[in-house]
């Protein structure tokens, strides 16, 4: 099994082109900054693009963001700054990307039964506040905006997906809407991060010491990708996007099960039934999704619905081709699967380096 940070992969091109792609001298913002993919983002950019002009970390949680600038002190890292503030919150969005080059869009409120059991909440997080961000970004003369989506959004059942599958669609439309404005909109799908809060590794490690790992149904199977990998995907997009495209990498899937006897092969498995608004198996194309959809050897392209650019240039450019009729990409029918082995290799390298079974 390949991950997307080993040579040959995906992002290996990117690392050969790197000194041609300098975010040094940029101005960054980043919603939802303080989450798991915040940090990382944050610490890459830090550690890569060490002269970058200003580093924005823009939430609404102060304990979180007091937590984050122990870590990532602006002492020791003056082009740190901490806004607090939410999505929802049109002027202090606009106040806080004034002078911003790029903005990289990952607030969202993103836990399915939250999200159904706080319809409205999730409603104006998720879709009024990307609204929000499209505004200022457009207002505050912004050039490059790259939105995190989810596998989720690919013919959501759940209110999440369905949200974010708005938010997309206006990132998307934004390309248009933004008129004569010089900035380009675009968005990253991917599937379950591995080791993100709330996600079922964690959940299952700290469950283990009770003896009994709950499993919502044996069949379940989910796209993987790792924080590090969700972050270079965004770097990929920023210094390969035309605007309009929805980004989505070729990822290895799992069986929950295989998760569970990785974690902890003696602990009683469970059944507890398949939670509200969750399906068996995720997809991020769909068979529809597919007629617009462009393939290239380490990932996929959802091309947007109003004509952009020509497309033929953009295969040309990158070396695609337009997907086969009748394909889908559905976790529970692909190509490549982590095995119970290569699950505790990966949750020692990116979740808990003392892990053991």
């Amino acid at each position: 099994m390949r991950t997307l940070t080993e040579p040959g992969s995906i992002w290996d091109a990117y690392v050969h082109l790197q000194e041609a792609f300098v975010l040094n001298g940029k101005s960054i913002l980043i919603t939802g900054g303080t989450g798991s993919f915040g940090k990382k983002f944050v610490e890459t950019i830090l550690a890569r693009y060490p002269q970058v002009t200003r580093l924005a970390i823009y939430s609404r949680d102060e304990l979180k963001q007091f937590e984050m600038s122990q870590v990532f002190s602006p002492t020791e890292y003056p082009q740190l700054r901490y806004f607090i503030g939410d999505v929802r919150d049109r002027d202090r969005l606009s106040r806080a990307m004034e002078g911003i080059d790029i903005v990289v869009h990952a607030a969202a409120l993103k836990h399915v039964p939250v999200c159904e059991y706080n319809p409205f909440e999730a409603i104006k997080t998720n879709i009024l506040g990307a609204e929000n961000v499209i505004e200022a970004a457009i207002d505050r003369g912004v050039s490059q905006v790259v939105a995190l989506s989810t596998d989720k959004a690919a013919a959501p059942i759940n209110l999440y997906g369905a949200t974010k599958l708005a938010s997309d669609k206006l990132f998307v439309a934004a390309n248009r809407f933004a008129g004569g404005h010089d900035i380009k909109f675009s968005v990253v799908r991917y599937g379950n991060v591995m080791g993100s809060r709330g996600s079922v590794i964690p959940f299952f490690l700290d469950k283990r010491e009770s003896g009994v790992l709950p499993i919502t149904d044996e069949r379940m199977t989910r796209f993987n990708i790792s924080l590090e990998e969700g972050v270079e995907l965004v770097l990929f997009a920023l210094q390969n996007m035309w605007g309009g495209e929805i980004f989505v990498p070729k990822i290895p899937s799992y069986r929950i099960t295989d998760v569970a006897e990785a974690v902890c092969p003696t602990c009683e498995k469970q059944v507890v039934g398949i939670r509200p608004g969750e399906k068996l198996h995720e997809e991020m194309i769909t068979e529809t999704d597919a007629l617009s959809t462009v393939e290239f050897e380490k990932y996929f392209v959802i091309l947007p619905a109003m004509k952009l650019w020509d497309v033929d240039a953009f295969m040309a450019q990158f070396d695609g081709a337009l997907c086969s009729s009748g394909f889908h990409y559905s976790s529970g029918e692909n190509s490549e699967w982590l095995s119970v082995d290569e699950l505790r290799d990966l949750i020692r390298a990116h979740v808990d380096p003392d892990f053991g079974v």
